[in-house]
């Protein structure tokens, strides 16, 4: 009898020898991965890939906008957003219509069908937050986001400054 594969999932805290210098980075990508995994199995309920139900939330809430906007809301490249709306295209959960405006812009919009799924993309993604915060107290769960956060925060700045080019003279001279 076939079983459907288990995705292998590596026990909690082990830490190899070369990680031992950066153990939060190590817990944040096991979380991340994990987390990453869970969502790909909810969202497969629904019809969608991960990263997918985050185009649709900026376009649930803002409305029809500017696809290079939607990858900057999303954090997308351009390449990924264009093969992400046109999989959410023929999906029917999107329309593409041209900017009147601008004639180098494509507008990104939602589609009735995708009304439908908001609701089961808000229920999944409630079911994916009581799997991440489990048995936290509402304490835990708000220090654990202001952390995250904080977080967040520091690799962004870090981001920014890696994207700065070596001044003449600088340290990097």
């Amino acid at each position: 009898m076939e079983t459907e594969a288990t995705p292998q999932v590596p026990e909690t805290g082990e830490l190899p020898e070369a990680a031992r210098r950066g153990p939060i980075s190590h817990a944040i990508f096991r979380v991340a991965r994990l987390h990453r995994m869970l969502a790909g199995q909810l969202l497969r309920e629904v019809g969608l890939h991960p990263a997918q139900e985050l185009v649709m939330m900026q376009l649930w809430d803002r409305g029809r906008m500017r696809q290079t906007d939607l990858a900057r809301h999303v954090g997308a490249d351009a390449a990924t957003m264009t093969r992400t709306i046109q999989r959410l295209e023929k999906a029917g959960f999107v329309r593409r219509v041209p900017s009147t405006s601008d004639k180098r812009s494509v507008l990104v919009e939602p589609t009735a069908a995708s009304q439908a799924l908001r609701q089961q993309v808000e229920n999944l993604w409630a079911r994916l937050e009581d799997y991440v915060a489990g048995d936290l107290t509402d304490a835990e769960r708000g220090e654990s986001l202001a952390v995250l956060e904080r977080l967040e925060t520091n690799l962004a700045a870090s981001a920014r400054d890696a994207d700065q080019p070596a001044r003449p003279g600088g340290p990097d001279a």
